[in-house]
């Protein structure tokens, strides 16, 4: 029976509720974080000077338009949706591109001086190359009709050849491409996460990249009030096919959050653009009644994009582990076996219109709502030996069920000035998340003078997010560009627990008051920043930047006993710094398809979450964890040495890297005293961790047919310890690799395959087991492409496992969990209305050059 709960949501009231909620809390919010921009105008100053200086030397010149007609050679008809590249003459690197519209006109307007090369693709076409273009100081250019030939192949010929990459690699960024990732269809955006180079997913469905966990992850350049204190909960919710690519970058500039100790990772969600109405369903049925449905729609005219969809995920994740706890004071020994399923049922349901203004002005507005359901069933064996009070057997059997809603509201405008590259890009968004949950722990013993184990806690979680930013970009003259921005990011969330537990002898249940309270924690961060790049010779530029933050923590929890004096049942928790972040980056080109990279960042990792939160976890009696209010952001420096090589067959990158991390944040898991065999988790700070790396990720083409990514990375890893603690010291080398590989069978038929070797990890109070893992998919294409059908099956080997070892002076504990079986799903697409099928244009050289912003979207 669901006990009471204050903060229960009605359903059939959330749409009502909505809009005045937003407003009340947006208001609330603004008007209080009034007083406090005041407070830290001062610490300011010193960067609007900053932003300032650059407009003394605006050089002001007039540069030129290239303009020409793209046209077919046969029927002389102009031709729409081709792809149209600026590139610089000598290095072919990429400036700028375009998509021709049904006149076939192409423009590039406001080029600086200099000679240039224009290349033109697309499907069933010769690729065009017209060079030597010399661009003069305020004379235009007309390069008149550009004559594209028929390749004389036939188009499936042709689209077996072209073939999008399921990776775009630049030498400091990654771009994955949802929809070449053929394992990866009817999963998870875990499940993406995990087929992507450099990045790893643990069992709990927690993302490390590089090694770290403490990576920041972005939906569409923000982050999602809808996750709450939890991102992986809606990773595993949000079905893959809702999601267009996936961004990686591991050295950001000062022009992006400072938060995470990694880097970013920014997940862009499906959002059509092309003329005309067009969308897609999809439907996947999997193994243990896993099912994924949904649909996209989207219709464009010239002043209108407006764009919907919405999706359906059930998953049901079985799984199982194993723990052994030896006590080395008593020589006692604790083992227990888990039986586990999870059953989630999530809607999600996103809309969205752009209006183009103007020819340089757009405004959006768009809205996500995910509705999440979650069952989560454990059930736990223990064995006692050598125990001075439990003996014989017990089974402890865990029934959690939680409803979340979630939602967040985003405007954007984005304006182009006259001059080329010139922007101003704003965003204000607002989201919330609203979580309510009952847990069940009943556990009962075979030694009858133990009494049975029965407690009920009613959980909730009610969170707030508020985006306020301002992006200003400038070109200063050929070779210089200056960036500006602000941003200001309010969270807040209140967590409740109550919890009852069985008093044997009354037969009734009764409050238990250690573990009822209350927390509420609020999370502000401000920040100014200012980023300017020059090139100081043909080959060499150079970005610096510099990000200033005020940053604040404020926590509260409430205890409900009755036997603590009023007084002494709130405990507050302040936080308040402010800190610099510098950024430098130095790019040398080597000739043709060379460049060199090397980066120095200062970042942050800040606590938030069940991290902070004092609860009692009780979930596993022998394993108890609880948050720590009271940690400190921990402060990382960043260095990184890039190289990247590209081929007309084989793109190569390699990154030689080192992060030195202080107040390290780790759980340090101790015994309980007077409660036999018990350990308990808790986070803290540990003085400083190092980590020192070797990442190569290499595409190679092998045939029209074949193609690989290869992926290794190599690091080594020091926790100083901590004798506060009684942490000794440890170190270690670590490394993991995968490949993915694409066969194309035949026109319309492809497979795809992906194994990955993790070796064992070094941890603070341990080390990590070995996982070897296999993933394998067919895609067939039909109806002249516009259906595909697909089957995959993921961890062929039945053999993902997370597990590993902790040992300090007081036990040694071994552990070893997975959360699904091997899977097999067949999953069917289906796409309608104007479709573009266009040659990929690698654009080998555009890391440098193009702004990394997720299709428009700010970091």
């Amino acid at each position: 029976m669901r006990l009471p709960y204050p903060y229960r949501f009605d359903k059939s009231t959330i749409f009502a509720a909505v809009i005045p909620q937003i407003l009340y809390y947006s208001d609330t919010i603004l008007y209080e974080q009034m007083d406090l921009a005041f407070k830290i105008r001062n610490r300011y100053i010193v960067l609007l000077a900053i932003f300032a200086w650059p407009w003394a030397v605006i050089a002001q010149e007039k540069n030129s338009v290239i303009t020409a007609v793209v046209v077919d050679s046969t029927s002389n008809e102009p031709v729409g949706f081709a792809s149209a590249a600026l590139l610089r003459q000598e290095s072919k690197a990429y400036v700028k591109g375009m998509q021709t519209v049904d006149d076939g006109k192409v423009q590039f307007a406001d080029v600086p001086p200099g000679r240039y090369a224009v290349r033109i693709t697309y499907v069933g076409y010769e690729d065009y190359l017209k060079e030597n273009i010399v661009v003069e100081t305020g004379k235009d250019i007309n390069l008149g009709n550009i004559l594209l030939k028929p390749s004389g192949e036939l188009l499936e010929e042709v689209v077996v050849q072209g073939t999008p990459a399921a990776m775009e690699l630049g030498i400091d960024r990654k771009i994955f491409n949802v929809a070449q990732s053929t394992i990866s269809v009817g999963g998870t955006a875990s499940d993406l996460l995990a087929n992507v180079p450099s990045l790893q997913v643990d069992v709990d469905g927690s993302v490390s990249l590089r090694g770290s966990s403490s990576v920041r992850i972005l939906i569409d350049g923000r982050e999602s009030a809808m996750a709450g204190s939890d991102i992986t909960q809606l990773l595993q919710a949000m079905p893959a096919n809702s999601i267009e690519r996936i961004e990686v970058v591991t050295n950001p500039s000062s022009r992006y959050d400072a938060e995470g100790q990694s880097g970013i990772i920014n997940i862009v969600l499906k959002k059509e653009a092309r003329a005309g109405f067009n969308g897609g369903v999809n439907a996947s049925a999997g193994s243990y009644d896993n099912y994924n449905a949904g649909f996209n729609l989207n219709l464009r005219n010239e002043k209108f994009n407006y764009f919907g969809s919405y999706n359906f995920n059930r998953r049901n994740n079985v799984g199982d582990g194993l723990n052994s706890t030896r006590q080395f004071s008593n020589n006692s020994l604790t083992e227990n076996s888990t039986e586990s399923r999870r059953l989630g049922l999530n809607h999600s349901v996103r809309l969205g219109a752009d209006y183009y203004i103007t020819e340089k002005t757009m405004a959006g507005f768009s809205g996500n709502l995910s509705l999440r359901g979650n069952n989560r069933n454990e059930d736990m064996f223990y064995s006692y030996f050598g125990h001075p009070e439990l003996t014989g057997t017990s089974n402890r059997f865990s029934r959690q069920d939680e409803d979340d809603l979630g939602f967040d509201l985003n405007f954007d405008l984005k304006h182009g000035f006259a001059r080329e590259g010139e922007e101003l890009v704003a965003n204000v968004a607002f989201g919330r998340d609203s979580e309510e949950g009952v847990n069940v722990f009943d556990q009962t013993f075979t030694d009858p003078s133990t009494a049975q184990d029965l407690r009920v806690n009613n959980t909730g979680e009610d969170g707030r997010n508020l985006n306020l930013q301002l992006d200003y970009v400038r070109p200063l003259g050929d070779e210089n560009k200056f960036e500006a921005g602000y941003r200001s990011i309010i969270r807040r969330s209140e967590d409740t627990q109550r919890s009852e537990y069985l008093d044997v002898g009354q037969g009734t249940m009764l409050p238990d008051y250690d573990i009822s309270n209350d927390f509420s924690m609020e999370s502000i961060v401000h920040a100014l920043y200012a980023n300017y790049q020059r090139k100081l010779t043909e080959k060499l530029g150079v970005q610096a930047g510099l990000r200033a933050e005020q940053a604040y923590l404020n926590t509260e929890y409430l205890s409900f006993d009755p036997d603590v004096p009023p007084s002494d049942r709130t405990a507050t928790g302040r936080l308040d710094y402010f800190r610099v972040y510098p950024s430098i980056f130095l790019t040398q080109e080597f000739g043709e398809g060379n460049q060199l990279q090397a980066s120095y960042t200062r970042r942050v990792n800040r606590p938030r979450g069940w991290q902070v939160n004092p609860f009692i976890d009780v979930s596993d009696p022998m394993n108890i964890r609880q948050g720590n209010p009271n940690l400190l952001p921990e402060d990382i420096h960043s260095f990184e040495l890039s190289y990247a090589k590209f081929w007309d067959a084989v793109t190569f990158t390699s990154s030689a890297y080192y992060r030195r991390m202080n107040d390290v944040v780790q759980p340090i898991i101790t015994t309980v005293e007077g409660m036999d065999g018990v350990t308990f988790s808790q986070w803290q700070n540990i003085s400083r961790n190092e980590a020192a790396g070797l990442e190569l990720i290499s595409r190679v083409d092998f045939s029209k047919k074949v193609d690989a990514m290869f992926n290794a990375n190599f690091f080594h890893t020091r926790f100083h310890g901590s004798e506060a603690f009684n942490i000794a010291p440890a170190e270690g080398f670590n490394w993991n690799a995968n490949v993915t590989a694409n066969y194309r069978v035949m026109p319309g038929l492809s497979a795809q395959a992906r194994a990955e070797y993790q070796a064992p990890r070094v941890m603070a109070q341990g080390k990590g087991i070995e996982q070897f893992v296999v993933d394998a998919g067919v895609r067939w294409d039909v109806l002249d492409r516009k259906a595909s059908v697909m089957f995959n099956v993921r961890d062929l080997f039945n053999q993902r496992r997370w597990g590993g070892y902790t040992q300090t002076h007081q036990f040694y504990r071994y552990f070893e969990n997975r959360w699904m079986r091997r899977m097999f799903m067949v999953s069917i697409n289906y796409r309608f209305g104007r479709q573009d099928f266009e040659r990929e244009d690698r654009r080998r050289n555009r890391g440098m050059d193009e702004d990394f912003n997720g299709g428009g979207e700010q970091f």
